[in-house]
Order: structure tokens, then sequence, then C-alpha cells
């Protein structure tokens, strides 16, 4: 998470904090996890129904997930510094508000631009639910206790993309792909009630917060749009670059990105190091942990993603399922991620080293990886099953120990 250099007295992070039960704190950030997650994959299976629907082409309705994770990438790096300004039970509050109602708009969606225009709004009001949970949850438990805590976390930030197709082709099929959207609005309405009942700000927080409205110092506007637009190059260039044909693009798209990537990309890095008050702290990655995280975690869903939006579209197009079966041939993977999330919650409990609990759950990945590249046209149902079931097995195993990992040596105040 992004944050600025502001000098607070030290606190204790669980000092001070109203008596609440640290489980029900946890039930009540999961469920705006859960439901944002759910959000990147729900719709895959049924985006040739919603299309259809708004009379658009097929490949123009891939900026149903293209337009939503282009503005949560440009958000999730900020997520820090809104909550500082803004505090995080507020930002909290006002993201999932936004995004309830943002779900509701996508549903009620009546063109194509439309839609893409409220799932832009989804995005950027989601994209702070998972940054500002995870936070929650560190405060709320100690520290010998990260490692079940993180657990809990990882059932919502792993579950949901991985039942999102089953869910979503089992929702577009029997009652049409606007309720694709439509369930989030009594999920999100739960969600709001019991974050405002449960949720407060640590004292560091709010001193962090009052330090930076004391100082009123200028918003890093440059720094922003050259977020924006290495995010937004990056994600278009990686959902569009087949369909356009990679650098053989006639029209040249596909090398402006590249060459907007970059150079936005070097320039954020040049004016967050050099600005003194960023909207992205760089400075975490000094933290050795938390770099080497950083990247195993953007590998392992770049892969997870990856299969989650490619399959579901290869078993509807040259396998002829429809969006529940292929929603069903995925989703047997939930059921051991879920067996190995409780293992591995129970390992750190009970000790074991974080780092063979990762070292096993790459390796296991990559064999889960290996087996899905293996596959063709000639294969039955459980030839996909199977392969999908070691690979989320050996991502669930990492995951809660890759989050105790990364934030371990990481202070309250810039988290």
């Amino acid at each position: 998470m992004s944050t600025s250099s502001i000098a607070v007295p030290e606190y204790s992070a669980t000092a001070d904090l109203r008596a609440v039960n640290p489980w029900f704190v946890a039930l009540a950030v999961v469920i705006p996890t859960f439901m944002e997650v759910l959000d990147t994959t729900i719709a895959n299976v049924a985006l040739r129904h919603i299309a259809g629907g708004l009379s658009a082409a097929v490949t123009d309705g891939e900026w149903v997930i293209t337009s939503y994770l282009a503005a949560n990438a440009i958000i999730l790096p900020i997520s820090g510094w809104l909550s500082i300004r803004l505090g995080r039970r507020n930002y909290l509050l006002l993201s999932i508000l936004v995004f309830t109602v943002a779900s509701a708009l996508c549903g009620m969606a009546t063109s194509l631009n439309m839609l893409i225009f409220s799932r832009v709004l989804q995005g950027l009001a989601g994209g702070g639910l998972q940054p500002s949970s995870q936070a929650v949850l560190l405060d709320a438990f100690p520290k010998e206790k990260q490692g079940t805590a993180q657990t809990a976390f990882s059932i919502a930030a792993l579950l949901a993309p991985v039942v999102g197709p089953t869910l979503g082709g089992y929702v577009t099929d029997n009652y049409g792909w606007r309720w694709v959207f439509y369930i989030n609005v009594p999920v999100g309405l739960l969600a709001l009630v019991m974050c405002n009942a449960l949720v407060f700000d640590p004292p560091y927080l709010k001193a962090q917060s009052a330090e930076a409205r004391r100082q009123n110092r200028a918003f890093d506007t440059l720094g922003l749009s050259l977020l924006a637009v290495t995010m937004t190059s990056w994600e278009v260039l990686v959902s569009k670059g087949q369909e356009w044909d990679w650098f053989g693009d006639p029209f040249l798209r596909v090398q402006g990105l590249a060459l907007l990537f970059v150079l936005g990309l070097v320039g954020l890095i040049i004016r967050e190091r050099r600005y003194d008050n960023p909207l992205i702290n760089f400075r975490t990655l000094k933290d050795p942990n938390f770099r080497v995280c950083c990247m195993i975690i953007f590998c392992a869903f770049a892969t997870l993603y990856a299969n989650s939006v490619s399959l579901p579209a290869l078993l509807q197009s040259l396998f002829g399922y429809d969006a529940t079966t292929s929603g069903l041939v995925l989703s047997p993977a939930a059921i051991f991620s879920i067996i190995m999330l409780v293992i591995v919650g129970w390992l750190l409990g009970r000790g074991v080293d974080a780092r063979y609990l990762m070292a096993a759950g790459l390796f296991v990945l990559g064999i889960g990886g290996y087996w899905m590249s293996r596959l063709n046209l000639e294969i039955s149902p459980w030839q996909i099953v199977w392969p999908r079931v070691v690979f989320i097995m050996g991502l669930a195993t990492i995951f809660a120990p890759l989050n105790v990992a990364a934030f371990i040596n990481i202070p309250p105040q810039l988290r």
C-alpha cells in the first residue's frame, strides 16, 4: 500500500482499539473483499451473453473485463494514501457504498458504453477494498495470530476468483447476465452495515490522518496521471495484444501502448522517489521480504487470472459448453483450495516456517501450470479439472504464508 512520509508518534497497532472480537472484524472485512475479487472473474463466462444482450461484438464485450481491471489497477497503489487522508474506516465504507451503487448501475445498463462506464466506477471503488481489508485484519489480530488472520483473508482473495466462473455461469443461465451484477447489491449493503458497526481506526492511523490534514500538502496530480497512463496502457496491452497481433499490429496500437507503458513507469518511479508527498511509497520495496513477496504474488496471480479468463472462453467457443457447464468444470478447484487454506492456516498456527510452505506451494503451482500447458482439443472435462485442482492447491498453499512474510517487517504506519 502507498503512504506518504509523515512523522507520527509510535503506537502499538492493536492498542486502544474498541473491545470488538477480532473474528467479527475479520468476517466484516472479508465479505466486501470476497465481493470485489469475485467481480474480477464472475463476468468472464457471461461475456457472450452480455455482448448479445447489448447488441455488441463479443470482442468489444471484453472491455467489460478490461475496464474493471484497469480502474482497479489505478486505485490499488494509492489506497494507502487515500486511507490516511480520509481515514481508513471512512475510505472502506465509501468504497463499499460506491461499489454497491456501481454494481446496480451495471445491472441496469442499456448499452455497452454505459456498462463500461459503470464497470470503471466499480473498479475504482473496488480497488480500495482489498488493501483496506487486509490492513484492518493486520491491526485487529496480535502478531502471533497473523497467520490465522491471513488465512481468513486468503479465503476471500483466493476463493473468489476460483468460484467466480462457476457462480457466474449458473446465474447467467438461470437468471440472466444482469444478475451477475445485481447479486452484489444485498451483499454490499450487508458489508456496509457490518463494517460501520465493527471497524474502527487505530490510534496511529488517526494520528497520521490528523498530521496529514494539518500539513495540508499539495496533491500529487502528476503522479496520479503517470500512474493512470502506466496502469491503463499495461492493462489494455495485455488484454488486447493478441487480438491486435502484438508488435505486428499494422495500426501501431500495441507499439504505442508499450511505449506509453515504459515512459509512464519510468516517469512514475522518478517522480515518486523525488516528490516529498508521493502517492506511492516505493521505499517499502527496500524490505527484501516485501519485495520478493510482491514479485511472487504478481507472477502467481497473473497465471491464475490468465487461466480463469481463457478457460471459460475456450470451453464455450471450442467445446460448445454452456455458461453453467464451463463454470462447473472449474468448480472442483474451489473445494480443494478451501481444504488447503485450512491446512496451511493450521500449520502456520503450529509455528511451521512460512518459507517452507511457500517453497512447497510454488513447486505444486509449477506442476499444475505445466500440466495445464499440455491441454489440447481432444480432452474430456476431467482432464481440465485435475490440472486446475493441482494448480489452485499450490496457489492456496503459498497465499497465507506469503502475506505473513510480506508484512512481518513493515511498520504499521506503512501498511
